[in-house]
């Protein structure tokens, strides 16, 4: 799998799970480490498994498996280093303190379909 569509399926896999903010950073110009940042959060550390997991089970499944993964059993930043892709799926407070959005502002966005919203309505049935 192409290193873009790699990023792509895994963002898609934490927007399926809810996950907030979901972006794909392009490093391919910036960085000799990796070519894309997938980076995507939850407000809790059950969430951040949730979404960790996830993403790390369907790209098993694919037969893609990460170099390495950290921060797991802690839940406050999962980090899954694929190579030409490293996810990071952080609890939002941490992520905000880290914010690699800022630290890379320079890398331009690459783009993948969210899922559809459901607007939820305030009527009562």
């Amino acid at each position: 799998m192409k290193p873009l569509d790699l990023a792509k399926k895994a963002a898609q896999v934490a927007d399926s799970k809810k996950s907030q903010d979901v972006l794909i950073l392009d490093l391919r110009k910036l960085s000799s480490v990796t070519d894309f940042f997938v980076i995507c959060g939850s407000e809790s550390v059950l969430g951040v498994k949730a979404i960790a997991e996830a993403i790390l089970l369907k790209l098993k499944e694919e037969k893609i498996t990460p170099n390495h993964v950290e921060g797991l059993d802690e839940g406050n930043w999962v980090l899954a280093d694929y190579g030409d892709v490293i996810v990071h799926v952080f609890l939002e407070r941490v992520r905000t303190y880290y914010d690699l959005e800022s630290l890379w502002g320079d890398a331009p966005r690459k783009n993948f379909r969210p899922r559809a919203r459901k607007k939820v309505s305030g009527k009562k049935t």
